[in-house]
């Protein structure tokens, strides 16, 4: 490793033997690739073919990506990892399930899950996540001495395993249309969307974390304070996240209560826009659609947890042909892995049309990478290219899944064939964070996610 001073901020240079880089005419794959990094963990220099790795650099063998976006998680989810697999049920069953874990977490105790959560998610290629947090208060909905205790151990789980976080503080009020919060729902509430909003200005950014606003979805939030919510992340330009029509029951009630979907809903009350984030939007109608890609809003898609919840696959081809960015998210961590979450987009796709080639591999990468940091607030990620965060990922192109196709096919290899097994490094801001497989900073992830999941379950 070579070591210098550049502003008072330590310098690295890696070299890469190959590295999926921005071109004039699209990405390519390029090899023998060196990167400094220096001030402010960011990329200072990229050379590509620069010869054979140099003494003292940093030697990175496989595939160098920019790190992965995590754009959409709830971090207590991996808890019901296994427990909602068995029988079969339905959203709503799986629903129970996930508050009785809710039900048994406190500070403490989140601040151990939520580090194996994200640790799990850095062993994965995974550099920055947003984390759609609703978890607000205690059980019964009383308030901590600190009253975003629970965020703040998000935020300090995040620094933990090495990770960035946007802290996407959610705004949750009502159980549906203005119906009263359920027992397990009023740790979830502030009351109204005012006081939502006097808890989250006290949320400071740091290093290594940012805060952003969510409505949790239209039934959530009683129509006439959805403006407010859009106001507080407006005034503030910050990211700003909402559940959107993931089931059908949901335009359902939304059109019996307001005459109108829940787009349209959001639409009237100016939460859709180019800071804003639809997640999943599976049951869309043409004007939902037309009104998406209008306003240049967002479409998260978390197509792993779509699947097992079996909520339907949406329009996303659609929207990203009419203007609308695409982001990827693990949401409930059915599985923690971006590539299966970028090839599940266009299998997905493939299944419902039954034709192939919908998205290439590097709009797909560009979808985990530059566009979901961007959807968190992170503009200055997600590419390899001076001046950009020194965040990226290098994949494996040796392992039994990777192994056969040329390095220019390193794209195709890591989205349709590589999984979060072949990760082999990581690193955010210059620091290594994964090295060889092995995280740096969390001594034994499965037991760390062993220990903490059990404890909820006594």
């Amino acid at each position: 490793m070579s070591v210098g001073r550049a502003g008072g901020a330590q310098t690295t240079t890696f070299w890469a033997r190959y590295a999926w880089l921005p071109h004039a005419n699209g990405p390519v794959v390029e090899q023998d690739v060196l990167i400094a990094t220096g001030a402010g963990g960011k990329i200072a220099r990229v050379q590509p073919d620069s010869g054979p790795c140099p003494p003292g650099a940093v030697r990175l063998d496989g595939l160098l990506l920019p790190g992965q976006a995590n754009a959409h998680s709830h971090a207590f989810h991996r808890a019901l990892r296994g427990h909602v697999q068995v029988g079969s049920g339905t959203f709503w069953t799986w629903r129970d399930t996930m508050y009785r874990f809710a039900g048994a977490l406190d500070p403490d105790s989140y601040l151990e899950l939520a580090t194996a959560v994200y640790a799990e998610m850095a062993l994965a290629g995974i550099t920055a996540v947003g984390e759609f947090h609703y978890l607000h208060h205690a059980p019964g909905g009383a308030r901590y001495d600190d009253p975003n205790a629970m965020g703040e151990a998000l935020i300090e789980a995040a620094a933990r395993a090495g990770i960035r976080i946007t802290l996407l503080d959610t705004c949750y009020l009502s159980s549906g249309f203005g119906a009263e919060p359920t027992k397990p729902q009023l740790r979830f509430g502030d009351g109204d969307a005012d006081a939502w909003a006097e808890r989250a200005d006290r949320l400071k950014a740091r290093d290594h974390a940012r805060i952003g606003a969510a409505i949790h979805s239209v039934r959530a939030v009683p129509a006439e304070q959805l403006g407010t919510v859009a106001h507080w992340a407006s005034t503030r330009e910050a990211p700003l996240h909402v559940h959107l029509s993931e089931q059908t029951a949901e335009n359902d009630a939304c059109l019996a209560a307001h005459g109108v979907t829940p787009t349209r809903l959001l639409a009237d009350h100016g939460v859709l826009g180019p800071r804003t984030s639809a997640v999943h939007a599976t049951h869309l109608t043409e004007e939902d659609v037309e009104l998406l890609t209008g306003s240049s809003t967002t479409i998260c898609m978390c197509p792993t947890t779509e699947r097992d919840l079996a909520d339907g696959i949406g329009p996303a081809r659609q929207l990203a042909s009419g203007g609308c960015p695409v982001t990827l998210g693990s949401d409930s961590h059915a599985v923690i892995d971006p590539f299966e979450e970028a090839r599940a987009l266009e299998l997905n796709e493939r299944l419902r049309t039954r034709t192939r080639g919908h998205w290439t591999a590097n709009s797909l990468l560009r979808a985990g990478t530059e566009d979901g940091h961007a959807s968190l607030g992170w503009p200055e990620a997600g590419r390899i290219e001076a001046g950009a965060l020194a965040d990226f990922t290098v994949v494996a192109l040796d392992s039994v899944r990777t192994a056969g196709p040329a390095f220019r096919l390193g794209a195709e290899t890591a989205v349709f064939a590589a999984s979060a097994a072949d990760v082999r490094h990581v690193v955010v801001g210059g620091r290594h964070v994964v090295r060889d497989g092995v995280h740096q900073l969390v001594a034994d992830v499965p037991a760390a996610l062993q220990a903490s999941i059990t404890a909820l379950s006594h």
